[in-house]
């Protein structure tokens, strides 16, 4: 099940996303929006007899998370040797604030702080329930969905910072989308779903979950190990190698397979 959030001009809402998506992640040209009663992390799934046409709204984030967004770094070997770094004996975490987070479509602003704004692809685990030390093998009773997100980082200013808090928490710097994918098989993951990131069309990242050093699970239970989950937060699960360079005008599209594509343009920070 596809949940998103959306908007007809009046204020958000969350929905049901009907149709299919096709290898390019792009939605079928019938699909639909059944709007939900309320939150679905706290009302459960309660369909109204609504519909939109899912071309005639506008997605939202998924999810605006009630307390942060935790993001790993080097979970992939390939991304960590690009880096110029080892590969972490541990997940190695950062936050990055609520305000980060824009959706499918909105602008990545780029400030004036920095002169090198890079894309990074990621697989985003949302969490569905308070929680805390829970055990790999109970992970999934945890999770909500899955979706997709782009962690955006002023490389610059995580060398010259040394830690990664002004380099990945400017507004806009954590876009989410499109929507959240319920019913993904975590054990999939053991396969892996290919993760692509396009720069204005070209393909940049080309990567795959079974690379991840520290798998969903792994990553959960390490997380909540540390710091109560609550509904709505979010995990952002790392990048594969070919993180690079945007620019203003750039558009970014981040795809995996079995959820869709988030689409970004890049624009300049007033």
């Amino acid at each position: 099940m596809r949940i998103c959030r959306f908007s007809t001009g009046e204020e958000p809402r969350f929905g049901v996303v009907t149709g299919e998506v096709d290898e390019f992640g792009q939605p079928a040209d019938d699909s639909v929006v059944v709007a939900l009663a309320g939150d679905p992390l706290y009302s459960g799934i309660k369909l109204l007899e609504e519909e939109h046409r899912l071309s005639d709204v506008r997605l939202l984030a998924p999810i605006i998370p009630r307390s942060k967004v935790v993001g790993i770094g080097k979970n992939y070997a390939a991304h960590a040797a690009e880096m110029g770094g080892e590969v972490p004996a541990e997940p190695l975490m950062f936050l990055k604030p609520n305000t980060t987070v824009v959706g499918p479509n909105d602008p990545i602003f780029y400030p004036p702080q920095t002169s090198d704004l890079h894309y990074e692809g990621e697989l985003a685990v949302v969490i569905g329930r308070i929680c805390r030390d829970v055990p790999a093998e109970q992970a999934t009773d945890v999770i909500f969905g899955y979706t997709i997100a782009n962690d955006v980082t002023a490389r610059d200013l995580q060398r010259s910072d040394v830690q990664f808090t002004r380099a990945k928490g400017f507004d806009s710097f954590c876009p989410l989308g499109p929507w959240i994918e319920t019913d993904l098989d975590p054990q999939a993951f053991v396969d892996g779903r290919v993760v692509q990131t396009h720069l204005n069309g070209d393909v940049v990242q080309d990567g795959t979950t079974a690379d991840m050093i520290f798998d969903v699970p792994a990553l959960v239970a390490h997380v909540s190990s540390v710091m109560t989950l609550l509904p709505g937060d979010v995990i952002l699960t790392g990048t594969p190698e070919g993180v690079g360079p945007m620019q203003v005008g750039d558009e970014v599209e981040i795809s995996i397979a079995g959820i869709g594509a988030l689409t970004n343009p890049v624009a300049r920070r007033n």
